[in-house]
């Protein structure tokens, strides 16, 4: 299970302070990413390739293994429409 997705859109990546984030997405964060729609939607389809990506590291094991492979973009609108 991953962190809480409510109002995840304009905050920092990896921000929540008691969720357990993998040692890829901790790199990422450091990074002070702040998750926007197209970051999001980029991240819920192909987290390994989001975590390469931002990271330059090859993949590696990613906590997240689910993809969304249709609807992402849907999700992140609706997470800012509620936030």
């Amino acid at each position: 299970t991953g962190p809480n997705l409510y109002g995840m859109i304009d905050r920092k990546v990896t921000s929540l302070p008691d969720f357990k984030y993998g040692p890829l997405i901790i790199a990422a964060g450091a990074k002070d990413l702040v998750w926007d729609e197209a970051m999001h939607t980029a991240y819920v389809t192909d987290p390994m390739a989001w975590l390469e990506e931002q990271t330059c590291e090859p993949a590696g094991v990613a906590k997240m293994t689910f993809k969304m492979a249709k609807g992402g973009e849907d999700s992140a609108a609706y997470n800012a429409l509620i936030k």
